[in-house]
């Protein structure tokens, strides 16, 4: 795979999470106010996540895979996706957005596998299609849960709702991409 040469200033990293904090407070606060990106990288059209933790463990994920929309406005649409929409979890409350950490993940173009002995658990993510069912993990994932990568894989197959080993398959699809992840 190419190097995700798209890089990320502390500056711009903590303009997008605060975005995603300012979005979803507008869910319960009127009269916020968003502010402009601070450059034009902030426009880039990139895939993007954002996780909420809540005491270290999950409490909502959602992302945007395609690139088709500049990367602060997914930002601001999936922080609110993921503390409201996230059907895993109750939307979050109030006097839970305190307790909340943000992490987000911007993500490179996805590009399909030709080879599985090529993914590297921990640097890349995967999505995985089969007959209608899709499943992802971000490369995160893979590190967070000291997977290898046929249990990368694995994993990935099960949450598509797909069979384990159906990576195996030819009819299946293997697409991989790379995350900034902060």
């Amino acid at each position: 795979m190419s190097e995700f040469i798209f890089e990320l200033s502390e500056n711009e990293k903590k303009f997008l999470k605060r975005i995603a904090l300012l979005s979803i407070r507008a869910s319960f606060e009127k009269e916020i106010e968003f502010p402009d990106p601070p450059n034009q990288k902030m426009t880039e059209k990139l895939g993007a996540f954002v996780t909420l933790k809540k005491g270290g463990r999950l409490r909502g994920c959602i992302g945007h895979i395609i690139g088709d929309r500049p990367l602060w406005e997914t930002i601001i649409q999936m922080a609110a996706q993921a503390a409201f929409n996230d059907p895993r979890f109750p939307p979050l409350k109030k006097e839970e957005l305190d307790s909340v950490e943000i992490e987000v993940s911007v993500l490179s173009p996805l590009e399909p596998v030709d080879d599985p002995a090529e993914i590297m658990p921990g640097q890349d993510g995967l999505l995985i299609s089969q007959k209608g069912l899709r499943g992802l993990l971000l490369p995160q994932v893979a590190t967070e849960w000291g997977w290898d990568r046929e249990t990368f894989l694995g994993q990935t197959c099960r949450k598509a709702g797909l069979a384990y080993d159906c990576w195996k398959e030819p009819d299946t699809e293997i697409l991989r991409f790379q995350a900034i992840v902060f």
